[in-house]
């Protein structure tokens, strides 16, 4: 196990408990001496993280540490890749753009034994067909749903036939061939799903929908009987 998976664990394992924990209990779970153990924590320490305690008295993480890139784990590096490699590969232009950034980023502050693991990785994005082009810029579609806004949209349905409506869109599905958008229609009074090349028109309007996000999102769910909470 390298030093960086070493720390990773120390900190699910801190995360764990909500009271002071033995150095001794720390050490055996991960597999360390108390010597290497006390300097582990002086390590996590410097990096920022709010650890309270000292031998004899046990340790505790205090809430609201984040991870910083170099603390992920092997297997949730080749996860970011594959999942940016995904995104550069099939979204649009501009979170495209973000993915490779994003990839850039991490990549610069990783210490050298996941460095190695993050260029390397061998999970790989197959060709695949690429969605129709659309009239609409995508990103004003991702503004409205993290404002919670309602948009105006000019739709034409797989018969060509087009009507206006106003919808509370509250995520994005992506599949290869088409992207969705997900909202409440006030003209149907229901959940409806847009085909984003499909919407002629889109506009942003300044009033916010009556209910949060989530919980359209949750509402949603139930209605299509999705019970996974990464769906």
């Amino acid at each position: 196990m390298s030093r960086s998976e070493r720390l990773f664990d120390l900190l699910h394992v801190l995360r764990r408990h909500r009271r002071p924990v033995s150095g001794r209990v720390l050490a055996e779970a991960i597999g360390v001496s108390l010597r290497t153990l006390y300097r582990d924590i002086a390590s996590l320490q410097a990096m920022g993280a709010s650890i309270e305690g000292e031998p004899g008295l046990g340790y505790v993480l205090k809430p609201g540490f984040l991870l910083p890139p170099l603390m992920f784990s092997p297997e949730e590096i080749e996860a970011l890749v594959l999942g940016s490699r995904w995104v550069a590969d099939r979204a649009d232009d501009r979170l495209s753009g973000a993915a490779r950034s994003a990839l850039a980023r991490i990549g610069a502050v990783l210490p050298d034994d996941l460095r190695e693991t993050f260029e390397s990785a061998a999970l790989l994005v197959g060709p695949g067909t690429s969605p129709p082009t659309e009239t609409v810029d995508p990103a004003l579609l991702r503004r409205a749903i993290r404002t919670e806004r309602k948009l105006m949209l000019r739709y034409r349905d797989g018969a060509g036939a087009v009507s206006e409506r106003i919808v509370w869109p509250f995520a994005l599905a992506f599949f290869d061939a088409a992207r969705i958008l997900l909202g409440w229609c006030e003209l149907r009074q229901g959940f409806r799903h847009f085909r984003t090349d499909r919407i002629a028109a889109a506009e942003l309007l300044d009033s916010r929908y009556p209910k949060r996000r989530q919980a359209l999102l949750k509402d949603w769910r139930q209605v299509e009987g999705i019970t996974d909470p990464a769906a």
